[in-house]
């Protein structure tokens, strides 16, 4: 299948997912995600929630995070639509955080992190089972992550598809991907 035609599908069937299932799915999500090593992580970048299109519960995970390894740095994503590139920013809470016009909470006041970066978390819409995923096609995450030697490990609610028919050079392959059920290693 072409990612077009994964993309409406995938978010189609975000969208179905009920207010219940949602909370139900995320926190699976969240039992899956504190089965991670963190031992070995300073740094690690995650993405913040687009509720209104079904994103994992990202603000479930950072939560965890903060209690139980709070000696872990968190950097927060602000994306900047005229280049498609984003900036990484320390994560100083909810407060600090505005919607974009994309309706994307981003931080305000967090200072730039320029540094390395340990760990990614990767939003998507689908991924397949050789690890490579959909995004929404504007190619943010694919240019950070070239740039970055960091594990990446996407989350999603939806299983794996099978296969991705059109992924090219730019593609950048996760190296896990934590469902409701299942931590997938590719």
């Amino acid at each position: 299948m072409l990612k077009s035609a994964i993309r409406k599908q995938a978010l189609k069937e975000r969208l179905a997912v009920s207010d219940k299932e949602y909370e139900l799915l995320s926190k699976s999500l969240l039992d899956q995600f504190t089965g991670l090593d963190f031992s070995d992580i300073k740094t690690l970048h995650i993405f913040l929630p687009i509720r209104e299109k079904r994103e994992p519960d990202t603000f479930l995970l950072i939560k965890w995070l903060t209690e139980v390894h709070p000696e872990i740095k968190i950097i927060v994503p602000k994306a900047d639509f005229e280049t498609a590139l984003m900036t990484h920013h320390e994560y100083l809470g909810a407060g600090d955080l505005q919607k974009s016009l994309y309706s994307i909470l981003e931080p305000q006041n967090g200072k730039v992190h320029s540094g390395e970066v340990d760990l990614v978390f990767v939003p998507l819409l689908a991924f397949d089972e050789r690890g490579y995923r959909v995004g929404y096609g504007k190619g943010f995450y694919d240019r950070f992550l070239e740039n970055t030697n960091a594990r990446k490990i996407g989350l999603s609610l939806l299983p794996a598809i099978e296969k991705i028919d059109d992924v090219n050079e730019y593609d950048i392959r996760l190296d896990f991907c934590i469902t409701p059920t299942e931590i997938i290693k590719f």
